[in-house]
């Protein structure tokens, strides 16, 4: 039985040589990375045990199993989250319908001067400002976020043929985007919405396919970007994520160092 836990485990044991995990490899190996065998040794379990967590009896997996193999498969306090999250599935978790940013979330947005947008787990934008909308979705109408069809930033990204254009290092965010759909999916797992968008992504984009069985997961929830921008040029901007209490969205808020010459285009793109 293939569970989304197993694939995970078995993604990132294949990573992991025996000599990065300080074991003693010997003869040829039919797989990369760890054998179960192996991780089981590492993890201080048995190996049937540790079989049956790779398939599909990981609901009783203790947190000291969890912490112990997410040691040996050395993952980032992200990934560990996550491991977590696929061993103990939470109850209740869907999110049904298009969530709605609350009025006051909306003042924040509209009072901050920089480019700022409002997401939800599935990275559909239910609001931006100005400089949001100039930023990310300068082609499309400002209202657009207010309509039963609101943007996608991963759809955007995958699924446009000048979605990747708009970013210096396309391949690199495109990881991101993957990552934190992961992450979501983790949260969120009986969301139609969004295995509804993985399904289609996974459909319609080869590079998303690909990505996705490698299980990346990320949080995302501060960073960098690079864009290079069709009206601006490139802007190198940092970003930080909100969480909005009660509710699966984000705020995310990008800026510029004063001075700079992203501060100069972020000028430039407010007089567009």
């Amino acid at each position: 039985m293939v569970t989304e836990l197993g694939e995970f485990l078995r993604n990132r044991r294949a990573a992991i040589s025996p000599e990065q995990a300080g074991l003693v490899s010997y003869g040829a190996r039919r797989v990369p990375g760890l054998r179960r065998e192996e991780l089981a040794q590492l993890a201080g379990v048995s190996p049937t045990y540790y079989t049956r967590l790779e398939q599909s009896d990981h609901h009783n997996a203790s947190d000291a199993v969890l912490d112990a193999l997410a040691r040996a498969l050395r993952l980032s306090d992200g990934e560990r989250d996550h491991l977590r999250r696929l061993a103990r599935p939470a109850s209740g978790s869907a999110v049904a319908g298009c969530v709605c940013p609350r009025a006051s979330a909306l003042t924040v947005l509209h009072t901050v001067p920089a480019p700022a947008l409002i997401i939800d787990h599935t990275n559909d934008v239910a609001a931006w400002n100005q400089l949001g909308h100039l930023l990310f979705g300068h082609t499309q109408p400002y209202e657009r976020p207010e309509t039963a069809d609101r943007p996608n930033l991963a759809r955007m990204l995958f699924l446009e043929p000048d979605g990747p254009e708009l970013y210096v290092d396309p391949a690199e965010v495109m990881r991101t985007m993957v990552g934190f759909l992961r992450y979501s999916s983790g949260l969120h797992p009986d969301d139609p919405r969004l295995s509804r968008l993985v399904g289609e992504l996974t459909q319609r984009s080869d590079e998303f396919a690909e990505l996705w069985a490698e299980h990346p997961v990320a949080d995302c929830g501060f960073g960098t970007k690079h864009f290079r921008h069709p009206l601006v040029g490139r802007l190198d901007l940092t970003y930080e994520v909100m969480r909005l209490p009660e509710s699966s969205l984000r705020m995310v808020i990008y800026s510029a160092e004063p001075g700079s010459a992203a501060a100069d285009g972020l000028e430039l793109l407010a007089r567009a």
